[in-house]
């Protein structure tokens, strides 16, 4: 019997040739369930995320308290059963620094304890002070000749009063919705960012490493600023200029004690001394510096991979935070999230073919210094030629970062890498009751994927739902405002993803290598 043969529409064909393409990356429902169960019946990371905000607390790079903690992790770690355990040095990164205590009180006009916290890389102040609050505005050359004498003992104001941004205290921090997650989906083209006009420096211009330099040299007692917009919160980094020296302990020391305060508080001095009335505060500060240079150092850890060729897949977390609080979302929450993973993978006994690293880094808060300095000794980097391009280079499949708050994963960003769409799209599937729905081509910056993706490794970082513990760099990020259920499905879709990436019969695909 002679059949006939219908010409099979086009669109049936684009439907089949999905369905086989997709078919090639495959997914393991059966480890799927696994992770599942252990993920979100059996969940430690809320026990990680605790411990880590609350008994070892803030963690800058290079401190003792730091230092502390990558002890505590390196520990953890071998008692989940990883290998290779290592803490590994990578820079001299100056002297340790460490707040020990800080005091401050509004003692006249009327008494108020208020919120401030010590810069990084700043010096103490001279015991217990008690200073004349003054409004400094030092821009320019000229200021300095006019203020010059005027300042010893005195607490000096130096920034304009922060204008209060209520909108997350009336209207709260949504999560994503629905249209907006389709709407990241949608963009098709990212547009390059334009190249910045080059900067061409007034020399009138006080820079802010010179105004510090000015301040110490005049014998201030203390130094009062204020960066944040938000109620209750204080924002502060390092002292100008400690990058570029090193963070150096002559550095530190030749810095007059700054403090941040809270932007109501710093305003309402503001508000006295701008009526012509007189502002007084009590101050002490106490900050413990280091004698000697010591290195930085980064974290890892694994499970072995089965296949000889000896490919990796990465995920990660940067350990190091800013020192005002114990930083639980930026970035103890992803921290906890990464060492969950891990531990749900050697819970469930996976043997995976590709060996699965977990990457915790330090100076991320400073650009990027651990996880830069990791992938360059590791992989090396094409822009430097074809010398700089190491043999691991080829052999890792992928890095998977958290680091965006403490957020639910609402989806992935392919960071411009549309060949590895159908991979993480698929991968994506188990999940989508977890509201894990959306494959953006965005690429987003700012945090340790980057170091990957620059050298044209792929590196990505999870699409997270903004949530109240997102308060980084702040004194306001603490354990009380994460969302134990978002840290779980986290941990747990996370495992999944380097699970899959590990077992892949390829590795992911690249975008093309960046040129020398």
């Amino acid at each position: 019997m002679t059949r006939s043969i219908r010409p099979i529409p086009l669109v049936a064909l684009v439907l089949l040739g999905a369905t086989a393409f997709n078919k090639a990356v495959n997914v393991d429902w059966a480890t799927v369930a696994k992770i599942r169960e252990e993920g979100l019946q059996h969940s430690q990371v809320m026990e990680y995320e605790a411990y880590i905000a609350d008994v070892l607390g803030a963690r800058l790079t290079m401190s003792n308290d730091m230092q502390r903690a990558q002890s505590w992790v390196q520990a953890e770690m071998k008692r989940i059963g990883l290998v290779n355990v290592a803490a590994e040095p990578y820079m001299d990164y100056g002297v340790t620094w460490d707040n020990e205590y800080v005091s401050l009180h509004l003692v006249a006009p009327d008494y108020q304890p208020m919120v401030g916290y010590p810069i990084a890389h700043t010096n103490s102040t001279n015991g217990k002070q008690i200073a004349d609050a003054v409004i400094v505005d030092l821009q320019t050359h000229r200021d300095v000749e006019a203020l010059r004498g005027t300042l010893r003992g005195k607490a000096v104001l130096v920034t304009p009063p922060p204008v209060i941004d209520l909108g997350p205290l009336t209207n709260g921090v949504p999560r994503y919705t629905q249209d907006q997650l389709e709407a990241l989906e949608r963009v098709t083209i990212v547009p390059a960012r334009p190249v910045p006009a080059r900067a061409i420096r007034n020399p009138d211009l006080l820079t802010a490493a010179e105004k510090i330099t000015f301040y110490a040299a005049e014998g201030v007692a203390v130094v009062l600023q204020s960066e944040s917009g938000w109620l209750g919160a204080v924002r502060g980094f390092s002292r100008p200029g400690s990058r570029e020296d090193g963070w150096s302990r002559a550095g530190m020391l030749a810095s007059p004690a700054i403090v941040a305060v809270t932007p109501e508080h710093y305003n309402r001095m503001y508000r006295i001394l701008k009526r012509g009335l007189g502002v007084q505060v009590e101050v002490e500060v106490r900050n413990r510096i280091g004698a000697q240079v010591q290195k930085a150092v980064n974290l890892v850890g694994e499970i072995p991979g089965t296949d000889p060729r000896g490919e990796v897949v990465m995920l990660g977390a940067h350990l190091d935070t800013w020192h005002a609080s114990p930083n639980a979302s930026d970035n103890t929450s992803g921290v906890a999230v990464a060492l969950e993973a891990m531990r749900i993978l050697r819970a469930i006994g996976v043997r995976p073919k590709r060996t699965i690293r977990i990457g915790l880094w330090s100076g991320e808060e400073q650009g990027l210094y651990g996880s830069r300095a990791y992938v360059r000794a590791h992989f090396g980097d094409p822009r430097t030629g074809g010398a700089g391009v190491k043999p691991a280079y080829e052999k890792l499949s992928a890095y998977f970062n958290q680091d965006y708050g403490a957020g639910q994963y609402r989806g992935i960003y392919l960071q411009g890498n549309e060949q590895a769409r159908a991979h993480l799209a698929a991968w994506m599937e188990p999940f989508r009751d977890l509201g894990m729905t959306a494959v953006s081509n965005q690429s987003v910056g700012s945090t340790d994927h980057i170091a990957f993706d620059e050298v044209g490794l792929p590196g990505f970082q999870f699409l997270q739902d903004r949530t109240p513990g997102t308060g980084g760099h702040t004194n306001l990020d603490f354990f009380d405002m994460i969302q134990a259920e978002d840290l779980m499905k986290n941990a747990t879709i996370m495992a999944s993803y380097v699970y899959h990436a590990a077992m892949s019969d390829e590795r992911i695909p690249r975008k093309a290598p960046p040129r020398p």
